[in-house]
């Protein structure tokens, strides 16, 4: 008996050492999986209000991630002559500096504080980032030397960068890093060189995510124009649905379950599912019940959790609640409550964890049933449009200005 539990705790220990905090990394956009929750539980002794550190990275929109004890994530610096970008990398523990580039890039602020908005993407040893202006870098994350950048600009033809700059994240699969530019572009992550790029759309402002139809991958994009299913093996466009907003704004991810794909827009443009049969995207139902205008919905189990309204116009932002396959709403929190706009994301078991507009943290269980706050905080001032990310049981969030906090224990 004796040599099995030692057996067992061996194998324990060598699972752990050898695997090294693989549950803890928000390594991209939405985190580990690309769904905005992560692999881990809000731990019961979690405080919103017991501040670990805080840093300043610049102005912008990029939200954190965490990867290996380190933090990355990109800012503006306006004091230099015609403006600079900055990659930052901290000490996840700590928040002081490991390393950290900058590179000359204008503000692009349009009824906005500007700078840049993608988020930065963390795998073998690489960090892939991309300005508001079209720099596309790859830097070593443990040393922050530049193995290779591109200008989106050139590659791409485009005079100058979309009305709100570059924002797709670089996302990365198998053996390619896709970038949103208008002309969707695979490179290659090792040396940067163009692979495939697919037809030209009007710039959207959102990111590519893969999905399987069987055994076959697609990426599916949601352009200004619509929403776009490319074959990631040559870009090919495989099917298309038109879905256009009165300020050919669209600026977030698809939300992929299956062969379900959701998108979402703000100015009162609605939501929609589709079901995508391997060449046809049909539509199961369209609905003005969540109107995400930046920041993503959360889909658990089975229902969407997020903010319906448009930041700064239109009807008052309220958060709600629906049914993923139907598009029922379930629940909807009034103006009156006052969390107004926001963002979100989801501990694994259903914490959500929500990030207001004027830097509030409010904890509430993911539930149909209806809306229950758990704790409030003010974790930041300022504007807060960026989603917040959680790694190792700590919150990390950012304001437009660059304060980056990180909360949750003592």
């Amino acid at each position: 008996m004796n040599s099995v539990r030692s057996l067992f705790l061996a194998v324990i220990l060598s699972t752990v050492f050898l695997n090294p905090g693989k549950s803890e990394d928000w390594s991209r956009w939405r985190g580990p999986d690309e769904n905005g929750v992560a692999r881990e539980t809000l731990p019961p002794d979690f405080d919103a209000e017991a501040l670990v550190w805080r840093a300043q990275v610049g102005v912008g929109f990029s939200s954190p991630v965490i990867v290996s004890g380190r933090l990355y994530t990109l800012g503006h610096d306006g004091s230099k002559p015609d403006g600079q970008e900055t990659l930052w990398c901290l000490d996840a523990k700590t928040g002081e500096v490991v390393w950290s580039d900058s590179w000359p890039a204008p503000l692009l602020s349009n009824l906005h504080e500007g700078g840049p908005g993608a988020t930065p993407t963390v795998a073998n040893d690489r960090v892939f980032s991309l300005g508001k202006n079209g720099d596309l870098l790859c830097h070593e994350a443990t040393s922050g030397k530049v193995m290779w950048k591109r200008d989106l600009l050139a590659d791409t033809g485009m005079k100058k960068a979309p009305e709100w700059g570059f924002a797709g994240s670089p996302y990365l699969m198998e053996g390619q890093l896709i970038v949103e530019a208008g002309v969707t572009l695979s490179l290659d992550p090792k040396n940067g060189e163009i692979l495939w790029r697919s037809q030209p759309f009007r710039p959207a402002y959102g990111t590519p995510v893969r999905f399987k139809v069987g055994e076959v991958e697609r990426l599916a994009i949601l352009k200004t124009d619509g929403l776009v299913i490319l074959d990631p093996v040559n870009g090919g466009t495989v099917s298309f649905e038109p879905w256009e907003t009165s300020f050919d704004t669209n600026a977030t991810t698809p939300i992929v379950s299956g062969a379900s794909i959701f998108v979402s827009t703000g100015y009162d443009r609605g939501c929609a599912l589709f079901h995508f049969d391997g060449r046809t995207l049909n539509r199961r139902y369209e609905n003005q019940s969540l109107c995400t205008h930046m920041n993503n919905a959360v889909l658990v189990d089975g229902h969407l959790y997020g903010f319906d309204g448009t930041a700064h116009r239109g009807r008052p932002t309220e958060f709600v609640c629906i049914e993923f396959e139907s598009g029922k709403e379930r629940w909807r929190v009034s103006p009156d409550e006052g969390l107004g706009c926001g963002s979100l994301i989801s501990t694994s078991d259903g914490q959500l964890l929500i990030l207001t507009e004027k830097g509030e943290l409010v904890v509430a269980p993911a539930s149909p049933e209806g809306f229950r706050m758990l704790s409030r905080a003010q974790v930041l001032g300022g504007r807060c449009w960026t989603p917040p990310s959680f790694a190792d049981g700590l919150l990390y969030a950012r304001n437009s200005r660059g304060d980056l906090v990180c909360v949750g224990r003592e």
